[in-house]
């Protein structure tokens, strides 16, 4: 099986899981950083997992456009998803719902929230001042779910 993870991270908690999640999965796994990697082809890919984090209640742009200019091309392949947020439960899985098109969320073999983190130190003043303000959160916070990668890394790897 050779895997590809098309991803986004901007201050690296989705990278972070990325890692985890290929050290879990079976066969070859390449990983591929929209935001370093323009000319990504997928066909040569028997699965593709594609992710990043939420911004502002959205996917990042990269992925979005992404999936958007290959969305044929995906419904093609086995496809699984992941978002990272801070957001648990109902919200985080609304979020993963809207991040997608509906088509691609309906063809996933799999789809996780991985949770995530707000590591301060990393992050622009601007985006710091808001985390801090809706988390009320005055020191680093990660919450990354390590189950919920287990549960994506099974799933890829038994389909």
């Amino acid at each position: 099986m050779k895997v590809i993870i098309i991803y986004v991270s901007k201050y690296g908690c989705a990278e972070k899981c990325v890692k985890k999640l290929a050290e879990k999965l079976d066969g070859a796994v390449d990983l591929c950083n929209l935001k370093s990697e323009n000319n990504v082809e997928i066909w040569h890919y028997d699965t593709v997992i594609i992710g990043g984090s939420i911004y502002m209640s959205s996917m990042q742009k990269e992925i979005t456009a992404f999936c958007t200019q290959n969305e044929n091309a995906l419904k093609e392949k086995k496809v699984a998803l992941f978002t990272c947020g801070m957001r648990d439960g109902s919200m985080a899985e609304e979020q993963l719902n809207n991040a997608f098109s509906k088509s691609l969320i309906e063809a996933a073999i799999a789809k996780e929230c991985f949770g995530g983190e707000f590591i301060f130190g990393k992050m622009k003043f601007i985006d710091r001042l808001i985390a801090k303000k809706v988390s009320g959160a005055k020191e680093d916070i990660s919450n990354i779910l390590e189950e919920n990668i287990d549960k994506l890394a099974q799933a890829v790897n038994t389909n």
